[in-house]
């Protein structure tokens, strides 16, 4: 019980440093772009068009 404890721990922080480190990282993109970066659906929507040109819609379709 006690090494599941600081494993779990463990992860917390890891997971915490991440969080920092990916808010970070976001925050250096968006004042190199000037505007903040989309978020959510519309982020996924923004990386799709991005790749090639197309929506995730037209891409399904065609």
């Amino acid at each position: 019980m006690d090494g599941e404890r600081k494993s779990s721990e463990a992860g917390e922080r890891a997971a915490q440093g991440l969080r920092e480190a990916t808010a970070k990282e976001e925050a250096k993109n968006e004042s190199k772009k000037e505007h903040d970066l989309a978020k959510g659906a519309d982020r996924f929507e923004e990386r799709s068009k991005s790749s090639d040109g197309n929506s995730a819609e037209e891409k399904q379709k065609g």
